[in-house]
């Protein structure tokens, strides 16, 4: 924090504009990097820090170079508004990497009818990708894109029979509302729902598979306690169930788990960009990229890229360059993961499933 609050200090001191300075870009971000969801936003963080690295060891954007300020929120949605308005109020370019849907509701009526950009949140509550948040530009799909996708998957194994787990917090329950809507309009028969801790509930109705939606601690409980109590049907999870991290403390204890993930898997080093990130995590000492690092990294290369399109003589950012920059990508390929913008605030609408097998390890 003291780090934070002297670059904040510099940034008004050198008079900038939209956060901009002759020397520097300001990115403002608030996620929690502490509490529950700390391991699922401190990947995300760190992967984008690999590649704002990257580029600033390159002399940045038109000499100018890109700093991430970071704000604790705790995942808490009331210290998101308050950290929003402290990063607007000292200055910055975008909002980026807000972590929750709970969260990014909080902070959105700070920039509404604004200029300011809010990219690449981690929150896929359906309502964001509408017209009421024109300002906001997403790289995940929505929720009901996943429960689409884990809707057909469950198909093709004759399981339609489905009961739901989930836990109470507002984040799940934005999961919730849309995979009840968008499962049972595709064919799944809703059996229950129930609290994700009512396992013996879920397992008497005698359904074929089950979606808990909760955090990685909660749904790796639930997992253990379905498998004791002898269900041995498929067990799907969102993406912020946390694909990796659950298979890490599941092991073997995860097999038959699918959850879903909106960018490729870390490991595939066919694709470029995952070469890129494994490389630069490597030499940074910064662990082993999940696929939360990934996305963190896709979305800091996604922003540099709309940085460097901005047109004009200094090709100098502001808020409004940066957000005509963004609406005007089209199909563009970084490394293998592509992104379309054009027409569309969604920027892509990648969802793979990722099975954890006998030995722990997560495979397509």
């Amino acid at each position: 924090m003291v780090a934070v609050s002297l670059w904040l200090a510099h940034v008004a001191g050198a008079h900038a504009q939209d956060g901009v300075t002759k020397t520097s870009i300001a990115i403002g971000q608030s996620a929690a990097l502490t509490g529950p969801a700390a391991p699922l936003a401190l990947a995300f963080t760190g992967g984008a820090k690999l590649y704002l690295d990257r580029v600033n060891a390159t002399g940045g954007v038109g000499g100018r170079k890109l700093e991430l300020v970071s704000l604790d929120d705790a995942g808490n949605p009331a210290n998101t508004a308050a950290n929003t308005k402290k990063l607007l109020d000292q200055g910055v370019l975008l909002l980026f990497g807000f972590y929750g849907s709970p969260q990014v509701t909080a902070a959105y009526p700070s920039i509404k009818d604004s200029d300011v950009v809010m990219f690449a949140p981690m929150a896929a509550a359906d309502e964001f990708r509408g017209t009421l948040y024109p300002n906001m530009y997403h790289l995940r799909p929505g929720y009901s894109e996943e429960a689409a996708a884990i809707t057909r998957h469950a198909e093709t194994l004759g399981a339609r029979k489905l009961a739901i787990l989930h836990a109470k917090d507002s984040e799940s329950l934005a999961a919730l509302e849309s995979a009840e809507r968008t499962m049972t309009s595709l064919g799944a028969n809703l059996l229950i729902k129930v609290a994700i801790e009512s396992v013996d509930k879920a397992v008497a109705v005698k359904p074929e598979s089950v979606l808990l939606i909760g955090d990685t601690k909660a749904a790796a409980t639930a997992t253990r306690e379905l498998r004791k109590q002898g269900f041995r049907g498929p067990i799907y999870g969102f993406s912020n169930t946390g694909e990796s991290l659950l298979a890490e403390q599941l092991g073997p204890a995860g097999a038959g788990v699918v959850v879903a993930r909106i960018v490729p898997k870390s490991d595939n080093a066919k694709l470029p960009v995952v070469r890129e990130l494994q490389a630069d995590a490597t030499a940074a000492n910064a662990g082993k990229p999940n696929v939360y690092m990934l996305e963190g990294y896709l979305a800091a290369r996604v922003l540099v890229e709309a940085l460097r399109r901005i047109p004009g003589k200094d090709a100098t950012p502001n808020r409004a360059r940066l957000r005509k920059a963004l609406d005007g990508m089209d199909d563009l390929n970084l490394g293998g993961f592509r992104i379309h913008f054009a027409e569309d605030r969604v920027g892509s609408r990648l969802v793979e499933l990722g099975l954890i097998d006998s030995q722990g390890r997560v495979r397509e």
